[in-house]
């Protein structure tokens, strides 16, 4: 898979547009939920087949956080396993990329079930909200 590659404008090194338009869209997410006030986290997953590259998401979050309730926010990401479920011994698995064998019985076609997420788990505000 080709690493995705930030480029240089005018405004310093700018992140891929895939990531910085997903981070736009956590962010207007997590912005309403917090009702404008100040945000101290947020958390969010990942999964390795999102197509998701984690390093320009912190990048993104870094460059779109400054002058919003967001900024000095921190930025937790749990990154997840593809999990499959085989249809031959029901096993449900994770695994790492590149690796599908079943645990249980050594079947291969185990029908994905996750790998694919990017998803606003939370967010933390100060308790006095």
């Amino acid at each position: 898979m080709p690493k995705s590659v930030s480029q240089r404008s005018r405004y310093g090194i700018v992140p891929p547009m895939h990531e910085l338009s997903l981070m736009n869209n956590l962010l207007d997410h997590a912005l309403a939920a917090a009702g404008g006030e100040r945000i101290c986290a947020l958390h969010v997953r990942v999964g390795p087949l999102s197509g998701v590259v984690i390093e320009s998401l912190r990048f993104a979050f870094d460059a779109l956080t400054p002058g919003t309730p967001a900024e000095n926010a921190r930025f937790d990401i749990e990154e997840t396993a593809p999990t499959f479920r085989c249809p031959h011994c029901g096993a449900t698995y994770e695994t790492p990329v590149g690796n599908y064998h079943c645990p249980a019985c050594a079947a291969t076609d185990g029908e994905l079930t996750g790998g694919y997420e990017l998803e606003l788990i939370s967010i933390e505000v100060p308790d006095d909200v």
